[in-house]
């Protein structure tokens, strides 16, 4: 429980975020939704200088921006690699509990 705590506060107030880097992580959410399939942990791999919390909280952004465009298929796909990223750098055990499952997820 104190982990989604943690999450949620962190969602709610985050952290000032460079531009810089938040151009950054935008620019890599590009090359990972236009890369080959299958192609994405290697496009990932390039970057890993960027994998952080911060980059989690901007695949939510996007991922709910493209929704709320229609775009489910690419909102669900940024949902699931913030959930697998999320895990693997240790920020929730899943990231439905803050409140961003998807209706087909």
């Amino acid at each position: 429980m104190a982990e989604l705590n943690v999450i949620i506060n962190y969602l709610l107030y985050p952290p000032k975020m460079n531009p810089e880097r938040q151009e950054a992580y935008l620019n890599l959410i590009e090359r990972v939704l236009t890369c080959p399939n299958g192609q994405e942990p290697e496009v990932l791999s390039s970057y890993s200088d960027l994998i952080d919390a911060g980059f989690v909280q901007m695949l939510i952004q996007i991922s709910a921006s493209m929704a709320r465009e229609g775009d489910e298929d690419t909102a669900n796909f940024l949902v699931q690699l913030a959930r697998l990223l999320g895990k693997s750098l240790g920020l929730s055990p899943d990231l439905r509990s803050a409140g961003y499952s998807s209706a087909k997820g």
